[in-house]
């Protein structure tokens, strides 16, 4: 299988493991003291802080949420919020040289601005995916990955997302997991997965063997096999009730159509440090 990440940069992968790594061994060293959110500056010193106060504004209330929303410790939502500012301090540094952009044509949401500057882009989201959780996959679901975590279609992981994404990958229960996948799977998002989607999906997966005559119709008849076990109530597509009931029988189905959640191995390591 093709993993489509060749054109990642490796140094980025080595630099973002690298800071997540000094973080957490600081976070084992400092154990007994906990992270605090950042104090709010003063009006003499405002325009002197003005990251720590952004930081203030738009993070307390985000991280406060995230106690009552996400599956999350006080302590492991502290420890996550100092891995996702290490992460944006990356971003930031790219973004200055003109190698990132915010999408500009993100859809305004209450109580936040229509452009937003700050999170993780793509690149470290699957670098992270690929380095941190084991996940290995084409980019086209490496970006659907992305896609679903970024609900507000910013362009970017901002913290919000980043607290609930990861939340439903290391502590969500299988039906979370389920709905996941589905959407994942759910190129367009209508909530049905299509043999088109499927034939996309397997196509980019699966091993092109160099005899093969004509690859996709190996492919057609593989999504012809899949979709008379999935479509449940035989009306020519996949509803969420259909791959549900689906994992229910087989559990191996639910990333058929592609690895996009971390393994077992990747979600412990990743949980008992930020414990330690």
């Amino acid at each position: 299988m093709s993993t489509g990440l060749s054109g990642l940069s490796m140094r980025g992968g080595v630099i973002v493991m690298k800071s997540v790594s000094l973080f957490l061994a600081g976070t084992r060293s400092s154990k007994g003291s906990s992270a605090q959110p950042p104090v709010k500056p003063t009006k003499s010193r405002r325009k002197k802080m003005t990251e720590q106060d952004i930081a203030y504004r738009c993070s307390m209330k985000i991280l406060e949420a995230a106690k009552r929303d996400t599956l999350f410790t006080r302590s492991e939502i502290e420890a996550l919020y100092k891995i996702f500012r290490k992460l944006v301090t990356m971003n930031k540094t790219k973004s200055s040289q003109g190698k990132i952009k915010a999408n500009p044509n993100a859809p305004s949401v209450i109580g936040k601005p229509a452009n937003v500057q700050e999170g993780i882009d793509r690149i470290v989201f699957r670098e992270i995916l690929h380095n941190t959780f084991d996940i290995v996959a084409e980019n086209m679901l490496m970006d659907r990955i992305f896609c679903v975590w970024d609900k507000a279609n910013y362009g970017l992981i901002t913290l919000e997302a980043w607290l609930h994404g990861l939340s439903l990958f290391l502590k969500g229960s299988t039906n979370k997991h389920v709905e996941f996948c589905f959407a994942v799977y759910d190129m367009n998002a209508d909530g049905f997965i299509t043999k088109d989607e499927m034939f996309q999906l397997l196509k980019n997966c699966l091993i092109k063997h160099p005899q093969e005559e004509d690859p996709d119709e190996s492919v057609k008849d593989l999504v012809d096999i899949v979709m008379r076990k999935i479509d449940k109530d035989k009306d020519g597509k996949v509803s969420l009730e259909d791959f549900q009931a689906t994992v229910d029988e087989e559990p191996l189905l639910l990333e058929a159509f592609g690895k996009c959640l971390p393994s077992e191995r990747s979600k412990n390591t990743f949980l008992s440090t930020l414990k330690a």
